[in-house]
């Protein structure tokens, strides 16, 4: 059976590093697409601070940075690596630079909609995938679920538990 834990990503700014989901058998991964150039942008103050909240339970937050909704991710990698540590102080893993939409969809999204089915699929930016310690998929949350919203922190909890 095909698991979370069969994907990569590229590292952000390093795409010859490897971000293996297998390294994170055991924790809780939230998968967040993120964008520089969005309303939603200012999320990243709370993904940093569920991930310093939780990541001694087991969470870990990973960063997807795309540009296929709205071109709102348009810099170049070490520019998306430069805003989100010096203006939200990112220390959450984050992933090279990823499509969603289109024939180079990057597999782990490929999976989802496998899992999930096409509407599963992100629509904007900040759409969060909430993978269980096994690799399964438990929950996906649209752009505008809070990361620090009670919806999010039972799920998130609740996966921590199992």
């Amino acid at each position: 059976m095909v698991t979370a834990h069969d994907f990569s990503f590229g590292k952000l700014a390093s795409p010859s590093e490897e971000i293996a989901l297998k390294n994170y058998a055991g924790s809780a991964v939230l998968v967040v697409n993120v964008a520089s150039a969005c309303g939603y942008t200012s999320q990243y103050r709370d993904l940093e601070a569920l991930f310093a909240a939780k990541k001694s339970k087991g969470l870990v937050v990973l960063g997807a940075p795309c540009n296929d909704f709205g071109g709102q991710e348009a810099g170049s990698e070490d520019e998306i690596l430069s805003f989100c540590e010096s203006r939200f102080q990112v220390t959450f893993p984050m992933a090279s630079k990823v499509d969603i939409l289109g024939a180079g969809r990057h597999p782990f999204y490929q999976w989802v909609a496998r899992e999930a089915g096409e509407n599963a699929l992100p629509r904007w930016n900040f759409h969060k995938f909430l993978i269980g310690k096994t690799g399964d998929l438990l929950d996906g949350f649209p752009s505008s679920a809070a990361p620090l919203g009670p919806e999010m922190i039972t799920a998130i909890e609740k996966a921590l538990a199992g």
